[in-house]
């Protein structure tokens, strides 16, 4: 939840400390990105919920990591890829072929960024979501989905006049002088 959430990449997500997060109104959280860049992003209530129950259950000063491995240690990003393949290994990805089973983190990352795009945020906003210095990034995320299209489709559409007399009548090829029109082009 945590991934998808933010869109944090999972060294991101490994190098999360006590401090780094805000479980009070407004929620959020404080990623060390690459190029040693800090950026902060917003959590929804039910994460920060979940990450006080995480951090109740165990004695915590600021430097301490908050992900931690079954051995007490700060998971590491190779632990946090191993945990999301084995919660997803039964899930299959249609993009990647019947072969591939499971999902990598970065899959939460590139879902969080086109869930953003495809709710109308803004490509500027997403980038600084994603801590990107260049746009150019950003762009790689904001693939045109089905979705997208299908939106497009229908923004398209052609006005829809409630009166009997501007009714389509069976499709545009059914009439005759929108036919002889495009025939003498």
């Amino acid at each position: 939840m945590f991934l998808y959430n933010t869109g944090a990449r999972a060294q991101e997500a490994a190098d999360i400390r006590l401090a780094d997060l805000d479980l009070s109104e407004p929620y959020r959280v404080r990623l060390h990105g690459k190029g040693d860049k800090w950026r902060s992003c917003p959590i929804w209530s039910e994460t920060a919920e979940l990450l006080r129950q995480l951090i109740t259950t165990r004695p915590m000063e600021k430097t301490t990591s908050v992900f931690i491995s079954q051995q007490c240690k700060p998971l590491t990003r190779f632990g946090i890829y191993k945990i999301v393949k084995r919660h997803t290994a039964s899930l299959k990805c249609s993009a990647l072929g019947e072969s591939h089973s499971g999902i990598f983190p970065h899959a939460l990352r590139h879902t969080t960024a086109v869930h953003l795009l495809e709710a109308g945020v803004e490509i500027n906003v997403i980038r600084g979501w994603l801590g990107h210095v260049n746009l150019d990034t950003t762009n790689r995320y904001a693939e045109i989905t089905l979705r997208t299209k299908q939106a497009a489709v229908a923004a398209c559409l052609p006005p829809v006049d409630v009166s009997a007399a501007c009714r389509p009548t069976g499709g545009w090829r059914k009439d005759p002088d929108l036919m002889k029109w495009l025939e003498s082009l």
